[in-house]
């Protein structure tokens, strides 16, 4: 059966790198995806300094290569490669320790045929930092490839306890591809048209939030998700500490994956409660209904009926909130019977919705069959 878990949902992926993967990963679970990239990302694969930064190390090889991001590391390997350098540079990185600072470093360190011979599980570079300063850095050769965010003071920690530095950036974060829509996006959430936001950095969350901020819509945020009406989500414990400091507690997997980030949202929401009809478990969502692991062929109108009768757990709706859920005015009593059989047809089950003469219609639970 294919997992509809997220249909109906409505996610922002505020994510300006691998966004088509992280979209494609939720759509494949039935969320509907927003795009909205906080930040943008500025390569620095054909920078003269990439490239003299690099010749210089292998002339001079460090004992020493800090890895920080997996992206970073990869950029850096292909600036390689287009300079005709990329052999090299391996042979020199596989004779040097390499750090890395979290699962994904590792994962593009290994992609290139190396090994990490330590890695930062918290993904921090604070952790980077006290680890190597407690072993010593006096009189050692380090090169650290830096993450879009700038610098981290690895640099100055290093240098101040007697280590010789040299940094290599081979990507830096720039502003975002279209800022009007980051606030458009944060004004959406404030507004209740999304259900979830999800972020793969700590700087593209710190630029979302500063972006609600300026649109004059953070309080607003911080309400509705306050009051459940919106989920954030985090890659990690860094990404997330951004939304924490605004009032936001987002969703965190155990592990900094963009998977392990998917299994978190459906995970969420797969443990919300479902109304347990006669014709299985019923959840009705934003813009779409799932009946039994199925998604309903409903209109606008025919949802919105539903979402009504599923409201009220199993009570009888009057058959005036029927009519006043309609499209128009209407006080004719047929226009809500065709609704409701309309509604019926939809679901494929004559049993699940009920009318209770004289008095209007309900949901069928299990326990009142």
């Amino acid at each position: 059966m294919i997992d509809q878990t997220l249909a109906g949902c409505v996610v922002l992926v505020t994510a300006d790198r691998r966004a088509s993967e992280l979209s494609a990963a939720l759509e494949r679970r039935g969320a509907t995806v927003r795009h909205a990239p906080a930040l943008g990302m500025v390569p620095h694969t054909d920078d003269a300094l990439l490239l003299e930064r690099t010749r210089d190390l292998l002339a001079d090889p460090p004992d020493t290569v800090v890895v920080t991001t997996g992206i970073g590391f990869r950029g850096w390997i292909e600036a390689a490669d287009a300079a005709g350098v990329a052999d090299r540079l391996l042979e020199v990185l596989a004779a040097t320790r390499i750090v890395a600072r979290g699962p994904k470093a590792r994962g593009a360190i290994q992609a290139a045929g190396l090994s990490a011979d330590w890695v930062a599980e918290s993904e921090t570079s604070a952790e980077i930092g006290e680890t190597l300063l407690d072993e010593g850095v006096a009189g050692r050769d380090i090169v650290i490839q830096h993450h879009g965010a700038g610098g981290d003071g690895l640099d100055e920690a290093f240098a101040l306890a007697g280590a010789r530095v040299r940094s290599v950036v081979v990507y830096r974060w720039g502003p975002p591809p279209d800022p009007a829509l980051v606030r458009e996006s944060a004004r959406a959430v404030a507004e209740g048209e999304i259900d979830t936001v999800v972020f793969t950095s700590a700087p593209g969350a710190a630029a979302w939030v500063s972006a609600a901020q300026d649109a004059g819509v953070l309080d607003g945020v911080v309400r509705r998700h306050a009051s459940g009406g919106v989920v954030f989500a985090a890659v990690g414990p860094v990404t997330a500490r951004p939304l924490i400091e605004a009032g936001i507690d987002p969703l965190v997997p155990d592990r900094g994956r963009l998977g392990s980030l998917v299994r978190a949202v459906v995970t969420h929401y797969g443990g919300i409660e479902a109304l347990d009809t006669v014709a299985g478990p019923l959840r009705v969502r934003r813009g779409a209904a799932v009946l039994d692991g199925r998604v309903l062929p409903l209109s606008r109108t025919g949802l919105e009926v539903l979402r009504l009768l599923a409201h009220a757990r199993g009570s009888v709706v009057p058959r005036d909130r029927v009519l006043a859920a309609l499209p128009g005015v209407s006080s004719d009593p047929h226009a809500a019977e065709v609704a409701i059989a309309r509604l019926r047809d939809a679901t494929g089950s004559r049993a699940l919705i009920r009318t209770v003469v004289k008095r209007g219609y309900r949901i069928e639970l299990q326990e009142q069959s």
